[in-house]
């Protein structure tokens, strides 16, 4: 098997860390940027926040995947000064579709992200 450091730890290489969170708002953390998924899990609309560069600096070609685990529909928004761009109605704000949609936010750009997936 091989591994890999993940976060100053050995972690076998193609694996990812589950971050499992339960209520109804996130912000998104530096931990939450190499190889981990954000499971949202609750019965209620959860609020997702992609902080600005100045709170938490992510590198440009950072990506954050998450899950929509419960009924609640995910939105992810920006701080602040955060551009967000997707598709759809809601391309400056993206919602999940469903449960079990999963996306990612990929940063282009310092406070500049594009996000995919199985957006509604």
């Amino acid at each position: 098997m091989s591994l890999a450091i993940l976060n100053g730890s050995a972690s076998p290489v193609g694996s990812v860390a589950i971050n499992a969170q339960t209520g109804t708002t996130y912000t998104f953390a530096a931990s939450d940027s190499f190889n981990t998924l954000v499971t949202l899990t609750n019965a209620s609309a959860i609020a997702v926040t992609i902080p600005t560069n100045a709170t938490t600096a992510f590198p440009v070609g950072t990506v954050l995947n998450f899950s929509q685990n419960g009924a609640g529909q995910v939105t992810v928004s920006g701080a602040s000064g955060v551009t967000l761009t997707s598709v759809g109605a809601t391309a400056a704000t993206p919602k999940t579709r469903v449960q079990y949609s999963a996306g990612s936010a990929i940063q282009t750009a310092a406070n500049a992200w594009l996000v995919v997936g199985d957006i509604a």
